[in-house]
């Protein structure tokens, strides 16, 4: 099974912000998940764990994550955050295909592991439509 890193914006200037970026990045997750790989989301590992310790901590935890992953699927918007940013040049200079749209990922998923097919959701989750989460 191949293993998903999710970025995107964490940071915002509410923490009502910070909440919404978490929640985006937890619906793309899942759908990482559905579409049959494993998937790290970050920004759920720490969530609210601002102040506990230095960033650093965190930036430097992620960047190991990154150097583990077979894959980076991007958050609509991924481009405005700084840290998002450094994922992503982190990743591609490791050669860890990155995807901003999740249907190429999708498609990638298909050639590299056609062993894990798509997932459908159960229970309550059934009746809620995940191809538009993003």
């Amino acid at each position: 099974m191949k293993v998903v890193y999710v970025a995107g914006p964490y940071r915002a200037e509410s923490e009502y912000g910070v909440l919404v970026n978490i929640q985006k990045a937890e619906r793309l997750a899942l759908r990482v998940w559905l579409a049959g790989a494993a998937c790290i989301c970050p920004h759920k590992n720490t969530a609210f764990f601002g102040g506990a310790t230095h960033d650093n901590v965190w930036l430097e935890g992620d960047k190991e994550m990154i150097k583990r992953c077979d894959a980076i699927v991007c958050t609509e918007g991924w481009e405005s955050s700084i840290g998002a940013c450094g994922e992503v040049d982190l990743a591609r200079t490791l050669g860890i295909p990155v995807f901003e749209q999740f249907e190429e990922f999708e498609e990638w998923l298909k050639r590299e592991s056609p062993e894990f097919p798509r997932q459908k959701p159960v229970g309550n989750e059934s009746s809620k439509d995940t191809s538009s989460m993003t």
